[in-house]
């Protein structure tokens, strides 16, 4: 589990051995079942969490009982319902198991005492925001500006594992269409 956290850490900065084995101590395992609920809507949400093996979803559901998926998550990624983690309050998304998932979870209190004391994890932390923030403009624009055939044919280039890991009516929920209007758009 702890190499491929600390590849991740080190495509944006070099640890020594030591400093490692430090921040792994601020990290807690956790695995959990296919369908099983990582995060449901209206929970405290305490932890982010990297995800070391599987694949999940983070959705939303709408007062009409509407699913709308805002991300997958797989391995060598972090996901979390991120306003309710830095504020500290209750979900409104559901994140759940595709497949059987192992994260690294990292509670809020432990980020910040290693961002405090490493300078190194204080500028990791930013510079995976800054990419976050980029793919969410990214998104939201896609959402915007494109049409059906163009926003799936983006995500067949971007993320082609996605099309044989998932199940064609989350890819449908998550470009926004109908589970026909993808058929039709996959044909």
């Amino acid at each position: 589990m702890s190499k491929l956290l600390r590849e991740h850490f080190e495509k944006i900065t070099s640890l020594t051995d030591q400093e490692f084995d430090y921040i792994l101590t601020h990290f807690t395992p956790k695995k959990l079942k296919k369908h099983q609920f990582l995060i449901q809507a209206g929970d405290r949400v305490i932890n982010d969490y990297f995800v070391v093996k599987g694949l999940l979803k983070a959705s939303f559901t709408n007062n009409d009982g509407k699913e709308h998926i805002l991300q997958f998550a797989m391995e060598d990624w972090w996901v979390s319902d991120f306003q309710a983690y830095f504020n500290q309050t209750e979900a409104t998304l559901n994140i759940d198991c595709i497949e059987a998932v192992e994260v690294l979870c990292l509670s809020l209190t432990n980020r910040e005492k290693l961002c405090s004391e490493m300078h190194k994890i204080e500028h990791f932390f930013r510079r995976k925001s800054n990419f976050g923030y980029i793919a969410l403009q990214s998104r939201i624009l896609s959402l915007l500006n494109s049409n059906a055939k163009e926003r799936y044919e983006e995500l067949l280039k971007s993320s082609p594992v996605l099309f044989q890991r998932v199940p064609k009516t989350f890819i449908a929920s998550y470009l926004g269409v109908s589970r026909e209007t993808l058929s039709r758009l996959s044909s």
